[in-house]
């Protein structure tokens, strides 16, 4: 049965207990919560990679992989529903979704968006951001403060000086703190057992001339960078020692110590722009390569479109052969019979049979281009060109356009809706931010770095103590942990540490050298936004003058093909008045299927110059009704 005293004290130990497992309790729920809160202002509105696992009640979802969809390497399902007996009916609008949704340098290229959120979320921890240099959205070098990888945060906490030199007991040492951590904060965990026994050349200090020593240790840290420039770190650590040396006035000794440190950096490393600057960037480089990805849309979707008027215009050159064929048969058949009664001679019969010939291998030969054309069109919206794609003809449903004033806008409007349509320039103006960004953060590395700090720390001994009354016997007084907690909580053992840190860099020749090259490089882009500019002001010029072109080749080519088709006419009627001669429609004949064929290639040559100003203005997905975020996606069809 427990005495009075053992039970006060027991009682006394258990509250200590209670009070410290509350106030422990307290502020792991209030880290919790502030972790929590910040998660929630940082959360972007859009979802995708940029997106970090919700961290409650998933609380492991931080620490598994995030799951990447697999590659789908088989065609949309709107690609196998246009395939219907062996045909595959082809509009315009069907084209442009069966491009963006099967295209493989499409699917490739789309995959970079998704490394450029990768990008920001790690940029949103804290850490460096990579960029994506496979499609030239970098990260400018003047980002980095030091090593090229290095994060946003500093290193650990440093205690440095005269340590314990010249005192006349305990410690003494000057104090320095950086900054720790990142973005994202961590909890530190540490737990060790260790037994030591050590030979010792004197019994005088530990009284044994061999000391044994088991020490049981745990400590517990949370750690976090804030972008203002804060880092603040709390570590708490607990010591169970006992040990064979002799004059010890606890043994076994509990020993626990918590420190709290706050560090604010005041001029190079403070601000918010500052220490987001990776943020920035890789933002900057979301945008970046979502507009180079549109610009590879928009150059797939002219690209197909121009193939598919090639189909068009082959298509329409087998028609013409067809018909030209028909008329080459009839006439051998009128010239045949007449041969046969005597009123035309066998050489007429020859000549309208070597025309049939002739015809007959210029449609073989049309038919082949027709069947070449339509397989590489099909390369542009199959991910795989299967044995039902490959074998399916494709009946083109659009005609070739006719030449409309409306197609031809003038210059100046067509310019501007250029330069604001065109994914180039949105690009170029990401690098120009970039190197903006850059700009400002050289600027705060000229600065010296001055650095405050704050440290507390409080600590408690406890432990048994063999106590020798005058006179008496030695008492073993049992150490509790109440002892400990008790000196722990109301800070018997406190310590304080305030102070700042101030680096003057002389001359500072890396920072201005930094700066200089910043400030160039910002100069390159603003120099190659203008280039692009021009670039592009030259393409819309240069695509209204082909269509242009192309506009009066057709006029030209229809006129030749009504004078055609009139001499033919006119030929038929004088032979059928014997004015003329069979090899005289013969000519006729070639003469319009020549001109027909030739009028077929100018409405394909105007045809195509009409996708190449719609891309050279930029409006060819709106004139294909594509959604640009349907596009990033890969899925058009509702």
């Amino acid at each position: 049965m427990l005495k009075p005293s053992d039970r006060r004290r027991a009682q006394g130990v258990w509250r200590e207990r209670s009070r410290l497992g509350t106030l422990g309790t307290l502020v792991f729920i209030v880290l919790l919560a502030a972790q929590a809160s910040l998660a929630q202002t940082s959360q972007p509105k859009t979802a995708g990679y940029s997106t970090n696992p919700k961290w409650f009640p998933g609380v492991l979802s931080a620490y598994k992989p995030r799951q990447i969809r697999p590659v789908d390497l088989t065609n949309s399902k709107t690609l196998a529903e246009m395939i219907r007996e062996g045909k595959i009916e082809l509009s315009l609008a069907q084209l442009a979704t069966a491009v963006v949704e099967n295209n493989l340098n499409l699917a490739e290229a789309r995959s970079f968006n998704y490394s450029a959120q990768a990008d920001l979320l790690r940029a949103k921890g804290g850490q460096a951001a990579r960029g994506v240099q496979a499609v030239g959205a970098s990260i400018p070098d003047a980002l980095f403060s030091a090593a090229i990888g290095a994060g946003v945060g500093g290193g650990g906490g440093a205690f440095g000086g005269i340590g314990g030199i010249g005192s006349i007991s305990g410690a003494t040492r000057s104090f320095t703190l950086s900054p720790r951590g990142s973005f994202d904060p961590a909890f530190t965990f540490d737990l060790s057992w260790d037994r030591t026994t050590s030979p010792l050349n004197t019994v005088v200090v530990a009284g044994s001339p061999v000391v044994a020593t088991n020490t049981t240790f745990f400590s517990f840290g949370y750690l976090q960078s804030f972008p203002t420039g804060t880092g603040f770190s709390v570590d708490i650590a607990n010591l169970r020692q006992s040990s064979t040396q002799r004059s010890l006035i606890y043994n076994p000794d509990v020993i626990t110590r918590m420190g709290v440190s706050v560090v604010q950096q005041l001029t190079n490393g403070f601000g918010m722009a500052f220490n987001r600057r990776f943020q920035s960037v890789a933002r900057n480089n979301v945008q970046f390569v979502r507009e180079w990805f549109l610009q590879q849309v928009n150059t797939a979707l002219a690209q197909a479109e121009a193939s598919y008027w090639d189909v068009v215009a082959a298509q329409e050159q087998v028609k013409a052969t067809q018909q030209a064929l028909q008329a080459a048969q009839q006439l051998y058949e009128d010239n045949k019979r007449q041969a046969e009664i005597g009123t035309l001679a066998p050489l007429d019969v020859v000549s309208a049979q070597a025309q049939v010939a002739s015809t007959q291998r210029d449609l073989i030969v049309a038919q082949t281009n027709f069947q070449q054309l339509a397989l590489t069109l099909k390369t542009f919206f199959g991910r795989q060109i299967t044995d039902a794609l490959a074998d399916a003809a494709i009946v083109a449903t659009d005609p070739l356009p006719d030449p409309q004033e409306a197609d031809i806008p003038p210059l100046e409007e067509a310019i501007s809706l250029a330069a604001k349509n065109r994914p180039e320039v949105p690009q170029a103006q990401a690098s120009v931010m970039n190197n903006e960004v850059a700009v400002k953060v050289t600027q705060k590395f000229l600065k010296p770095t001055f650095n405050v700090f704050g440290f507390f720390a409080t600590a408690g001994l406890s432990g048994d103590q063999m106590v020798s009354p005058p006179g008496g016997i030695p008492i073993l007084v049992k150490g509790g942990a109440g002892q400990e907690l008790n000196q722990f909580i109301h800070l018997k053992y406190p310590e304080y540490a305030i102070g700042f840190s101030l680096v003057i860099p002389i001359k500072n020749r890396s920072a201005q050298a930094d700066n200089a090259r910043a400030g160039l490089l910002e100069r390159q882009s603003e120099i190659s936004l203008q280039r692009i500019q021009n670039h592009i002001g030259m393409e819309v010029r240069s695509a209204s003058i082909r269509l242009m072109q192309a506009k009066a080749e057709v006029t030209a080519a229809s006129s030749a093909v009504e004078f055609s088709g009139q001499s033919l006419d006119a030929e038929q009627k004088k032979r059928a008045a014997g004015l003329s001669t069979p090899y005289n429609v013969i000519l006729a004949q070639r003469n319009l299927l020549n001109a027909q064929l030739v009028e077929v290639q100018a409405r394909a040559s105007y045809a195509r110059a009409l996708v190449e100003m719609e891309r050279s203005t930029g409006v060819l997905l709106e004139k294909s009704h594509i959604d640009p975020e349907r596009a990033i996606q890969g899925r058009i069809a509702q």
